[in-house]
């Protein structure tokens, strides 16, 4: 064995020094680069290569009290800018809110109508409302100490309320369609519109369950039915992006109100919801866990209280319910001054601070209104338990905005908004929706579809006039963007005659004879006749800007007066109010505003109001066919039209491309497959009237029989349809399949909505005669057979038990296959 010299020995060391002296010198340089890579001077919490919670961590930990609290207040943002041409300018009160304040949400920004006084020409396009939300951003960005991007939210219940967007159908239209396709493209086109502009959150869908048609937001809401609301909302949300926040066009989607809003007394908006705790279990809480576990990120709290307690107020539905029940990650906000409400509405907190505290302990995270959470700053310095639900909060909204990228994405391009805020797509899918949902209640001796050789006489308040056929929540609207009824039909057949008749309140501008004088020289008479939702500037309105209701007489009547009588006017003699601006978009307002609906504009009666049933009796008279086409936000009274008119139709409010749309069905291009997504009632009398109320069935009253004029599901095609082959089967999974044959039987190719409704026959606790369970919207050829099929799962079967608990419990269960709630076409029982 030879031994190593000492010169190998040397050599052996000089290479291990090398080797150490490169690991010493190669290290820190890639230490260094490393750090350069994550620019040394970034803080953690900007570091996109960390988790979101270590960057949460690093945030939170460098605020403020006062800047964790500007997280959590939204405060009303149109008034943040001013416009002069092209040009645009943040106001001092954006400065002054931001750098003093730290506000870190903001809503209605780019919001356009008469509350906020911004108009056509105050207001911003598409293209300048995302240079606005560029300019915002940087200033929050680049100016503020701890650069916090922005949240922008938006109002977005059918479409993005903003100047040259895409208007859909109200909700109550959407949910006409029973399409849950049409509605996840709405929630995907209304996203985008909103990302592209510049906005984050998108307020909607509404999905309060409306049992009283005199609440006056039925018409933003997707019906009566836990089943039909819940289905379609969560298709909604899925479209916005399922709360995929890493995608480009998600919005976080707000489903609202949390809960019981539209089930109020009296149908007063904002009054107490008469519900116990077991039937809030069964229906009203259902569609909100729909929504959660479709990517909801945000819920909206209501304004009504439940059982005493207000819900903006209620740990139980916001905690226990919403967050540990359902696994809710997102943020729950108020809606507008609802924690004001507290002291001012409910006088459940003696004072502004004590309702925020209630409010935040209950699981309220953000403020819309941002002035009660601007309380808590001096009620926090003491209160450790206090500190720890605002840092809570916090990390709740903050957590959103890492996920979404803010940090790293916050501006938009200005030159994409100016091309894709309605597009032709978008404004063909409201087209489509439109379509799908006018919904046909009478067709006597095949009135409809008309010919285009028929000399036709347009004739009604809501013919030609395109605000009213948009709805509440609506931006004001370029000349020529809205199609008119009367625009639609000049593009079926030139032999058409125009006359207004009379308005939709106002009784001094009718002028029912020119209409009888046209009618008599048509082979049709189409009226359309119903209400509006159209705000005008001469309107006052609250601070949540629900409109203000002027003090007036007693409605006119659905039956009109005797000859001999006049009837009294609405509002005789209006207070002077401020006419609209010079280039506003809004048309000039008759004496009377033909607002009847809208936020604010309840109602006690469900007659037409103004002149509408007399020009309707009148136009009777001539003898010639009479079709009845009512736009409306809410389902009027229609015994007149049902007993007299040859075809009736509802078209809701069917949104920008509505009146394309409703002439499309007339004509027979499109064959019409809108099913009722509310009971349509034949006295208000009757209210609350909703199909799946609980037992015994409703019984006749002395004078009026019980049932609704129409029912729920309800609506006629121009073909017919049967049902047959029935088969219902247990499968190993444990859910039960259902499947039937539907048979074209017509001469024209049409949709039809399937509908399947359950009974359970005994229960331990008190359920509805039948409870819609699942639908389907299917497309059959003339002479053509579809075979459509349900999975029906085990929680379709369940109850809500005396204790509170959802349970599935055996016994025999009843399950109907049919064409509406009193349609049933075949039946089947099943043993669980």
């Amino acid at each position: 064995m030879v031994k190593p010299t000492k010169t190998a020995a040397m050599n052996r060391i000089s290479i291990a020094s090398l080797r150490l002296l490169l690991l010493l010198l190669v290290v820190p340089f890639a230490a260094v680069s490393s750090a350069a890579a994550r620019q040394p001077d970034l803080p953690p919490y900007k570091d996109a290569s960390l988790s979101v919670e270590q960057r949460l961590d690093d945030l939170l930990g460098r605020m403020t009290m006062a800047e964790k609290l500007g997280q959590l207040r939204c405060t009303m943002a149109w008034h943040y800018y001013e416009r002069r041409g092209d040009s645009l300018r943040l106001t001092d009160s954006f400065l002054r809110d931001i750098g003093e304040q730290h506000i870190g949400m903001l809503w209605a920004t780019f919001r356009a109508d008469p509350w906020t006084q911004k108009t056509l020409t105050t207001g911003l396009s598409p293209q300048l409302a995302a240079r606005l939300a560029n300019m915002m951003q940087r200033h929050a960005v680049e100016y503020t100490r701890l650069g916090i991007p922005l949240f922008l939210a938006e109002e977005a219940p059918h479409g993005h309320m903003a100047i040259g967007t895409t208007v859909f159908p109200t909700g109550l239209g959407l949910a006409a369609t029973f399409s849950t396709e049409l509605a996840r493209r709405v929630g995907a086109a209304t996203a985008r519109e909103v990302r592209l502009q510049g906005g984050h959150i998108s307020y909607g869908p509404v999905m309060d369950l409306t049992r009283d048609a005199r609440w006056s937001r039925v018409e933003e809401s997707l019906g009566e039915d836990p089943c039909l609301s819940g289905q379609m909302a969560a298709a909604v949300v899925r479209g916005t992006g399922g709360g995929r926040l890493g995608e480009p066009y998600t919005t976080i989607a707000t489903p609202k109100h949390y809960v019981g809003y539209g089930t109020t007394l009296g149908g007063l908006n904002g009054q107490a919801c008469p519900v116990g705790r077991h039937e809030l279990l069964q229906q009203f809480l259902p569609p909100f866990r729909q929504v959660v576990e479709a990517g909801a990120l945000s819920l909206m709290t209501s304004y009504n209280s439940i059982d005493g307690t207000p819900t903006t107020a209620d740990p139980w539905l916001l905690t226990d319910v919403l967050r540990r029940q359902w696994g809710f990650r997102g943020f729950v906000v108020s809606d507008l001054y609802a924690i004001n409400g507290l002291k001012n509405d409910h006088h459940v907190a003696a004072s502004l601070a004590d309702a925020a505290a209630l409010a935040l302990g209950a699981g309220v995270d953000a403020d819309l209104g941002a002035l009660a959470y601007a309380e808590l700053d001096s009620l926090a310095r003491h209160n450790p338990m206090l500190t720890a639900a605002i840092d809570q909060a916090v990390r709740r909204v903050l957590r959103l905005k890492l996920e979404m990228g803010l940090f790293e994405h916050p501006y938009v391009d200005e030159q994409a908004a100016a091309a894709a805020v309605r597009s032709p797509e978008h404004r063909q899918l409201a087209l489509d929706v439109a379509r799908a949902s006018v919904t046909l209640l009478k067709n006597d001796r095949g009135v409809l579809p008309l010919s285009p050789r028929q000399r036709i006489a347009l004739i009604g308040p809501n013919a030609d006039n395109m605000y009213n056929q948009l709805g509440d929540y609506t931006a004001p609207q370029a000349p020529g963007s809205v199609k008119t009824l009367l625009d639609g039909l000049r593009q079926k057949t030139p032999y058409i005659e125009y006359v207004k008749g009379c308005a939709i309140r106002d009784t001094a501008s009718a002028d029912i004879d020119a209409a009888v004088e046209a009618a008599r020289r048509a082979d049709v008479v189409v009226v359309a006749v119903g209400g509006s939702s159209a705000r005008d500037f001469r309107a006052s309105y609250e601070a949540t800007g629900a409109a203000a209701v002027q003090e007036s007489p007693a409605p006119l009547s659905e039956t009109p007066a005797p000859p001999n009588e006049t009837p009294a006017p609405l509002n005789e003699s209006p207070a002077p109010l401020s006419p609209s601006p010079v280039g506003g978009g809004f048309p000039a307002a008759p004496a009377i505003p033909d607002m009847d609906c809208g936020e604010g504009y309840d109602r006690a009666t469900l007659a037409l109001l103004g002149r509408q049933q007399l020009l309707l009796s009148a136009l009777a008279q001539t003898g010639k066919p009479l079709v009845v086409v009512y736009i409306e936000g809410r389902p009027l009274l229609k015994n007149w039209a049902a007993a007299h008119a040859a075809a009736l139709l509802t078209a809701y409010y069917p949104g920008q491309e509505g009146g394309q749309a409703i002439a499309d069905v007339l004509y027979g291009d499109c064959n019409p497959a809108g099913r009722l997504p509310v009971s349509v009632p034949r006295s208000e009398g009757q209210l609350p009237l909703y199909y799946n109320q609980p037992r015994p069935p409703r019984h006749d009253y002395m004078d009026l029989a019980a049932t609704p004029l129409y029912a729920f599901g309800y609506g006629l095609s121009y073909t017919t349809f049967t049902y047959s082959n029935l088969s219902v089967s247990h499968q190993a999974d444990g859910t039960v399949s259902v499947a039937c044959d539907v048979t074209n039987s017509g001469s024209r190719d049409g949709d039809e909505v399937v509908q399947l409704y359950l009974t359970d026959e005994v229960a331990t606790t008190v359920q509805p005669e039948r409870q819609l369970r699942a639908f389907r919207r299917i497309s059959i050829r003339h002479g053509e057979t579809e075979h459509v099929a349900f999975s029906l799962q085990p929680q379709d079967f369940s109850i809500v038990n005396a204790q509170g608990q959802r349970v599935v419990e055996p016994g025999l269960f009843t399950i109907m296959i049919g064409a509406a709630s009193n349609d049933i076409r075949l039946t089947a029982s099943i043993e669980l």
